[in-house]
């Protein structure tokens, strides 16, 4: 139970106002402009738009800055703008398959039809502090050729004609939307999916690394990794077909995970897929790591106990703006509540006295 503090309106005024003067920092540094952040924090600005659950890279920069860098802060403050926004329509699905790859690695096949791009990646630094970017250095120009528009198929796509990989089933049925009705148990694998996209990565980092670590049966091959633009496309009554609306960046993984097969399955291989907003390679391979482990049921597999095998423990406890609320809380006025535990205390020491004197003596 809450109660009421006197002069609280006027300190949460003050709150604020401190609040805004920490977030500005020293005037004397030049302050940090959206832009800047869309452009130079794309990553965290990618986190953001993935997780909750908007593309919009200015509006995601914004809550960045507005939240002083506190990613979950700036998740959450975006969806609470998302909820305002109108809804006009809903896209048609977005063909991966039709991507422009800046970025595309397969860890199962060295020659890849259609090449590997390493792209900008991490992979190959030293991590070293790099003393330079401190000095505001001139960035070396890249040497790479931007990527030339042509489509790239998928990997997955060979492995399909020899089938040796499991089929997945084909619907036109269209899947709950998580931001607009509650989750519900037992979910359906396309539930599974947005509600691992909206996860916490870090979460979802943590569950990936306990399937390769035994905590499941999930002994993964990335088959392909790809970051590029897709096409948004929109049909459109009045005129009787799909239109382009835009376009947005994704990054898409697909695994390949052995499977010794099962009373109602052959041997072969079997998928795990993520699919995030950006450039998120980290979570979009935990996503497929993670979806593989929550499939043990539908492949007739065994369920270890493993909690990334766990659907409830992993889908509710993802959500770190859930997580946060609830946390939190805790830390707001509970004056009341913690006076009834205190004299419930003080009447059981009482009874224990009564009951065991001499043992308090002792102590």
């Amino acid at each position: 139970m809450y109660v009421a503090v006197k002069g609280g309106e006027r300190a949460i005024d003050n709150a604020h106002a401190w609040l805004a003067e920490e977030r500005r920092g020293d005037c004397a540094v030049a302050e940090l402009s959206v832009a800047q952040i869309r452009e130079q924090l794309t990553l965290a600005v990618n986190r953001v738009m993935a997780e909750g659950s908007l593309y919009d890279p200015d509006l995601a920069a914004l809550a960045i800055k507005q939240a002083r860098g506190d990613l979950i802060e700036a998740i959450f403050l975006i969806r609470a703008y998302r909820t305002t926004l109108p809804r006009f329509g809903g896209s048609i699905p977005i063909e991966t398959g039709e991507m422009t790859c800046e970025r595309r690695v397969s860890a199962t096949f060295k020659d890849a039809p259609g090449g590997q791009v390493l792209g900008p990646t991490f992979d190959y630094t030293h991590r070293l502090l790099d003393f330079k970017l401190a000095a505001d250095g001139a960035v070396d120009a890249a040497s790479e050729a931007d990527p030339d528009g042509t489509a790239t198929p998928h990997i997955m796509s060979f492995l399909d004609r020899e089938d040796l990989i499991q089929s997945e089933p084909q619907t036109d049925e269209t899947p709950a939307d998580l931001t607009r009705t509650p989750l519900e148990l037992p979910a359906s694998r396309a539930l599974r999916l947005q509600s691992l996209t909206r996860g916490d990565e870090g979460f979802i980092l943590g569950m990936a690394y306990s399937t390769q670590r035994g905590y499941a049966r999930n002994h993964a091959f990335v088959a392909e990794l790809r970051i590029g633009a897709v096409a948004v496309e929109m049909d459109i009554p009045e005129i009787g077909f799909a239109i382009e609306i835009g376009e947005i960046c994704v990054t898409e993984c697909e695994t390949v995970n052995q499977f010794q097969g099962s009373k109602t399955e052959p041997p072969q291989f079997t998928r795990g897929y993520g699919l995030v907003f950006g450039m998120s390679e980290r979570k979009a391979i935990s996503m497929a790591l993670v979806d593989r482990a929550l499939r043990w049921k539908e492949l007739g597999e065994d369920n270890l106990g493993a909690p990334a095998q766990d659907e409830e423990f992993v889908l509710y406890h993802s959500d770190n703006i859930q997580a946060t609320g609830f946390l939190e809380h805790i830390k707001l006025p509970h004056y009341v509540d913690f006076q009834s535990e205190l004299e419930l205390v003080r009447k059981l020491r009482r009874e224990a006295v009564e009951t065991y004197p001499m043992q308090e003596a002792a102590e």
